[in-house]
Parts: C-alpha cells; sequence; structure tokens
C-alpha cells in the first residue's frame, strides 16, 4: 500500500468496495484526500468498516463538492443504464474514473513504465508471460491489475520499474488517460455485450488503448479478426505500430502461423524463434500469446535470446494447459479452466494421441462441436452428470471409459497411455464441463488432478500444486 498524492486536499468519491475499491480508497487517504467510500452491498460496507476504512452513504454527499467519482469496474457506467453515481456525477460535472486511472496518475513522473494488455482471450497468458519474461530478463517488474494483485497492492511506482497490468474493457472505460509505454490489444470477438450494447462500442472501449500513444511508445495490435485489424489501420503517428498474426505471414509485423515466431521489419527477418517444442506454449493461441509477450519485450530493450530463453522456462498459468507432470513419455495436462466445448477446442487441438477425461455439468451443446477432434482422441474418460451423454456423442467414434469419479479417471488414463505405442501420449484433463457436481470449482478441480498425479508411479512433477 501507497500513499498517493495526486489528489490531495480534493474530495473523492469512492464506489465499489471490492478488493481494488478498499486499496485505492485507503491509497487516496494516505496521500491526502477526503474519501467518501460507499457500497450498495451491506456486508461490502461492513467489511470496508471492520478493515478500519471510514465510510460515507454517498446518497447524503453533495457530488458538486467532490472532484472525482472513482468507480468500480464491476459497476455499470454506460449499459445497460449508468449506475445512479454516475448518474449524480455528470449532473455535477465531475469526472469518472476508475482505480487503474488513478495508478496511472501516481506514475506520472516517476520514471516507471506500463506495459497494458487487454482482448477479449488470451491476455491473461500474455499478461502472465510478458511478466516472466521481463522478469527473468532482470527487469524491475509487477505483475496486476485484473489478473492476481489489484494496482494498489502492487509496490509504489519508481525508476526503472516495469508495471504489466491486465486490463478489462471495464477498466479501461475508466482510463481517461491512458497512455501505455507498450500497449497490447490480443483480439475481439462479441463479449460482455450487456455491459457496452453494441460490439461496435465494445470495440471502441477497447481501441482507446492507443488513442492516447505518443511517439516512442509501441501499439501491439492482433490482426487476425476484423475489428483489431480496424483498430490497427486507425492508429497513425505516435507509436510503433506492430501487427500480429498466427494466421499468416506479415512483411510488417511479428507472426508465427506455423508456430516459428518471426519478426519482420519490411521484409526483412530481425529475429526468430521456435515455439513448437515449449510446453506451455503449445497451440496457435499460445503463439499469439507469445508474439505479443516478445513484441513487449523487444519495445523494452530485451534481447531475442533472452526472450526465448524466457519463454522455455515459463510455467503457464494455472489449470490452463499446463503441464504438471510427466511419467516416462506420458504427459499429464491440467487444462481444468476448460468449462465449455470452445474452452476445451484449444487443447484438444494443441496435442495429437490424447487420453481425454472430461465430463461435469455440461454446458448447452455438450461437446459435439468438438467432433472434428475426436480422430486425436486415443481414449475419453468420462466423469460426473455428463458421462452418459458424452458416451452417447462419443459412441462409435471415440473409445470410451465412465470413470464417473476423477481419480478412476486418473488411474485408468495413466493405465492406458502407459500401455500405449503411441508418440508423445497426453492425458489431458480439459473436462468441457462445469465443475459444481462434484468441486466446488475448477481451481479446486484442477487441484485435485494435481494431486492425483503426483500420487502415480514414476512420476516426475514439474508443479506439485497448481494454484
Amino acid at each position: 500500500m501507497f500513499a498517493v498524492s495526486q489528489f490531495k486536499g480534493k474530495r473523492v468519491a469512492m464506489f465499489g468496495l471490492a478488493r481494488s475499491g478498499i486499496s485505492c480508497a485507503r491509497a487516496l487517504s494516505l496521500g491526502g484526500a477526503e474519501v467518501f467510500a460507499w457500497d450498495d452491498s451491506d456486508p461490502a460496507v461492513e467489511k470496508a468498516r471492520a478493515e478500519g476504512l471510514q465510510v460515507t452513504n454517498l446518497h447524503t454527499v453533495d457530488f458538486k463538492t467532490l472532484s472525482a467519482l472513482v468507480l468500480s469496474p464491476g459497476v455499470p457506467l454506460t449499459h445497460p443504464e449508468p449506475h445512479w453515481t454516475v448518474v449524480k456525477a455528470r449532473a455535477a460535472g465531475i469526472e469518472v474514473i476508475g482505480d487503474t486511472e488513478v495508478f496511472a496518475r501516481a506514475m506520472q513522473g516517476t520514471g516507471s513504465r506500463m506495459v497494458a494488455i487487454t482482448g477479449t482471450n488470451g491476455k491473461s497468458t500474455t499478461t502472465a508471460l510478458t511478466g516472466h519474461v521481463l522478469k527473468e530478463a532482470g527487469l524491475d517488474v509487477d505483475v496486476g491489475g485484473n489478473i492476481g494483485q489489484a494496482v494498489f497492492n502492487l509496490r509504489a511506482p519508481a525508476r526503472e520499474r516495469v508495471y504489466v497490468l491486465e486490463l478489462s474493457s471495464f477498466q479501461i472505460d475508466l482510463m481517461p488517460g491512458l497512455s501505455p509505454d507498450v500497449g497490447i490489444l490480443t483480439n475481439l470477438t462479441p463479449d460482455h455485450l450487456d455491459r457496452h450494447g453494441t460490439m461496435e462500442h465494445y470495440a471502441d472501449v477497447k481501441a482507446r488503448m492507443f488513442a492516447k500513444q505518443r511517439d516512442g511508445q509501441t501499439a501491439l495490435v492482433g490482426v487476425d479478426d476484423a475489428w483489431c485489424e480496424k483498430i490497427a489501420d486507425r492508429i497513425h503517428g505516435g507509436p510503433d505500430v506492430r501487427r500480429v498474426s498466427v494466421t499468416r505471414a506479415l512483411e510488417n509485423g511479428i507472426s508465427a502461423h506455423d508456430g516459428i515466431l518471426r519478426d519482420m521489419r519490411d521484409g526483412g527477418v530481425s529475429a526468430t524463434i521456435d515455439l513448437r517444442d515449449m510446453p506451455a506454449l503449445r497451440g496457435r493461441h499460445n503463439w499469439q500469446n507469445a508474439c505479443m509477450a516478445y513484441g513487449a519485450a523487444r519495445a523494452m530493450g530485451v534481447d531475442a535470446k533472452v526472450i526465448a530463453d524466457a519463454m522455455r522456462s515459463f510455467p503457464g498459468l494455472a489449470h490452463r494447459m499446463q503441464e504438471i507432470g510427466r511419467a516416462g513419455a506420458v504427459a499429464f495436462v491440467n487444462d481444468s479452466k476448460a468449462t465449455n466445448a470452445d474452452a476445451a477446442e484449444k487443447a484438444l487441438a494443441s496435442y495429437n494421441n490424447i487420453f481425454w477425461i472430461a465430463g461435469g455439468i455440461a454446458k448447452s451443446g455438450g461437446i459435439e462441436p468438438l467432433a472434428p477432434y475426436f480422430p486425436r482422441i486415443r481414449k475419453a474418460y468420462l466423469i460426473g452428470v455428463a458421462a452418459a451423454e458424452f458416451a452417447a456423442t462419443l459412441e462409435g467414434k471415440v473409445a470410451y471409459e465412465i470413470c464417473e469419479t476423477l481419480p478412476r479417471a486418473v488411474q485408468a488414463a495413466h493405465r492406458d497411455a502407459s500401455a500405449s505405442a503411441e508418440v508423445d501420449p497426453v492425458v489431458l484433463l480439459s473436462p468441457a464441463c462445469a465443475s459444481f457436481d462434484q468441486y466446488k470449482n475448477f481451481e479446486v478441480r484442477g487441484d485435485a488432478f494435481a494431486e492425483l498425479v503426483s500420487r502415480l508411479p514414476g512420476i516426475r512433477m514439474t508443479q506439485e500444486r497448481t494454484s
């Protein structure tokens, strides 16, 4: 926790007293601001009081006496309708910002730098990978934002410190001054439209990542979807624009359509990195993450060989296609976060000779959309309430065994994978289901998988626990 002096002597309203709100309110108070903190949730108010924060019912405050409203990113700014505090703030003519904007202002003049990462998919892995690469290169790095630590639980800004921040569209919407040293937009698909109204507005919010970037800063934009390609085309002047693709080669940009990262400028190759043998970066979606992290590290002055070495040591994010151990030739991969078919598709597309553990509470459509990947599956081990439904889908197409529970599935998959003559067999937990029939959440399910794998004979664990 550190003090923010930019609002010293000012009266600031704070609405939303979850993790980020409480830490931001404290930082503002320590910096000399008079903070009026509130939440519509009685338990949140009581929790803030218990932690020593002064709370004030904002219904009783004259917003014309305030300098700003700091709004939680979880609170509607525009859609489906502005929150009542936003209505009061706009009527009073005061700015509405978020904790990440307050943090960005606290960084000004300190000599610290920001790598900001957003996108519909891949931003968490890109954030973690970028942080890992920069740390391995010897830079002074903190990672947080929408992943891990709230920004005001990071260390105070200092010269040469680099903040790698995952930013949601909600956070960007509350950051009018956003101007990162490196801005990253991974991709865009329809998401959060209940909060943004239209896809056009959602894309416009994401595009603000680059709106105030200046000369000497870098914009990394995935161009494998039409929305992001249009955004890249609209960036003129200001930052160095680096386009990223994993579906085609680029004469100017960073691409990895075949698993080999190529950094191209004016048709010439400045660096190549083979991503195909990196366990934590399997699959085209991870190649995009790697391209983004590479571009950010190069913008920070890191040598390409250092980046490649760091990527090889990246352990991956917990429960996301994370190789947790090996027994002989058999790899064990925890992809417990794959709670629907769309998420499981990425893992099934990334491996061959799969011994697949799937099941739980199925989402609409089950696993029928995964049929194109069935030829990669040597056998499926079905658990949970979806086992019978999945068995019916696989009947006559993929060998399967109804195991009902995860312990039985791990034992059976290990037995069969170890006895197989397949090249590089993989026991893959990618359930394509919610976990709630047997486990509290996907993290607990993934941890249970890791614990079960750790007890197998001849196992060499890369991580004992995944959370």
